[in-house]
């Protein structure tokens, strides 16, 4: 097992990683922008470097800076935990270059999975469904147009290095395409540096369905059952859920199937999610997340493992532990991203300081976040500020047991988005399961209205 592990990451998911590192005895290094001198993983940490400024350019993609410290501080490993670096192919070779264990994919299978046209080529030849599309990048806006008229309006323009929402756009006929297609583009490219993009068919009204996957250096690999992630905001996600409560069990097993060949194909090592679209009982690949998710801890409430634990372990080189028929599905698991936002002034970032934070308690509510009180939340990064994850005998129980932590958590100082999740959590389309993609779009004036 490993020694000492840097974590190159901030807010909540930095703090899960070094609480699962204290739990395996392993020591931390926490790295930092000057705007984090006090946040909480900072705090945490065995040990902590800055590594740059307050922008992430200067900081957390700083690759040299973070490299460096792990190098000066003697780690075994770097957890890139998600966003920022790790997806980065780079900075995965960089790491196995100075003889750093990077806790994920190998780069070679991050290029592939991770660009999602060539990932797309290879569920095709996988035999893994994927939705009608352009066979690889797109190379300018008139390429595009053309491809665009042989699948068929509408379409959905997309960054092939894109994630959480970013670099994407619908045009719904031809005369709105020249402008989605460069919006999208020009998103990527300042989001990512890499404006490569590709097109596919919008499949209407789809749930947005994701598995779990668990794969160790050895050949074994374990599905650990899907999300729900169907209730987002311009493609990012709000609330997800596990299992999902509508998806017979011939389909899940179907699509696990599915997952689960497309991480062999691939040669997938380590904690990823296959992602696809459900239309009826029809599912088509959409990505693949060489990386560890926002909304992992559904999946570990029901199922009790401890994705980030088995990371560091597979990355240790240790076999999995267990095999498909020992995971077993327990209840039910909801969770509530809680940003610092401003929902009624179009979902505004909220920085500042907590005035004052309760965090609700009792049996089956985890609440993951770096708040803490008189904590300052800076303006430089993106406003996810905690998640509120409950667990239950099934879904009903879970719904009612989420209402009522957001009815007791209170975070005072700044804006959140903790009424808008109420809402949701009360309509009917949410309690009955019938929601798509498009549930938020299509309610969103009626949820805004909704006060705690």
């Amino acid at each position: 097992m490993f020694h000492k592990i840097l974590i190159a990451n901030r807010g909540e998911i930095a703090v899960r990683i070094i609480r699962a590192c204290m739990q395996e005895g392993i020591e931390t290094v926490a790295v930092y922008s000057t705007a984090d001198k006090d946040a909480l993983h900072v705090q945490l940490a065995d040990e902590a470097v800055c590594i740059g400024g307050p922008s992430s350019i200067d900081s957390y993609l700083n690759m040299e800076n973070i490299i460096s410290a792990a190098v000066n501080c003697g780690v075994d490993a770097i957890h890139p935990g998600f966003g920022f670096l790790s997806e980065n192919t780079k900075f995965a070779n960089l790491c196995s270059e100075c003889g750093i264990v990077f806790i994920g994919p190998s780069a070679e299978v991050i290029s592939k999975m991770g660009n999602k046209s060539m990932a797309r080529e290879i569920m095709i030849s996988a035999g893994v469904p994927v939705v009608p599309g352009s066979d690889g990048a797109v190379e300018s806006v008139y390429a595009g147009i053309i491809i665009a008229k042989e699948i068929g309006y509408p379409v959905l323009i997309k960054a092939s290095a894109g994630g959480g929402g970013r670099g994407m756009r619908v045009a719904e006929n031809e005369n709105e395409f020249k402008s989605a297609f460069e919006t999208a583009q020009l998103e990527a490219k300042n989001a990512f540096g890499d404006d490569t993009m590709y097109i596919e068919k919008f499949v209407l009204s789809p749930k947005h369905i994701e598995f779990q996957i668990l794969a160790d250096k050895y050949g074994n690999v374990v599905h650990l059952g899907e999300r729900d992630c169907s209730i987002q905001r311009r493609n990012q996600k709000v609330i997800e859920e596990a299992p999902c409560g509508l998806i017979s069990d011939a389909l899940r097993q179907r699509m696990g199937e599915a997952a689960i060949k497309a991480a062999k194909f691939s040669n997938y090592e380590n904690a990823g999610t296959i992602e696809f679209l459900l239309s009826g009982e029809d599912f088509y690949f959409i990505e693949m997340n060489t990386r560890i998710q926002v909304e992992h801890p559904v999946t570990e409430m029901i199922t009790g493992i401890d994705i980030v634990k088995e990371q560091i372990k597979i990355a240790a080189g240790k076999k999995l532990s267990f095999n498909q028929e020992d995971v077993t599905f327990t209840g039910h698991s909801i969770e509530c991203r809680i940003n610092a936002e401003n929902p009624r002034l179009n979902f505004r970032p909220s920085p500042g300081t907590v005035d004052l934070i309760h965090i609700p308690g009792g049996f089956g509510i985890r609440f993951d976040s770096a708040l803490y009180q008189g904590y300052s939340i800076p303006p430089y990064y993106d406003s996810m500020a905690g998640k509120l994850i409950v667990h239950a005998e099934n879904r009903r129980s879970a719904i009612m047991k989420m209402r009522s932590a957001i009815e007791e958590i209170i975070i005072e100082g700044i804006e959140t988005n903790l009424s808008f999740n109420y809402a949701i959590l009360h309509s009917r389309e949410f309690v009955e399961g019938k929601f798509n993609t498009g549930f938020v779009e299509k309610n969103l004036s009626k949820l805004l209205e909704t006060n705690l």
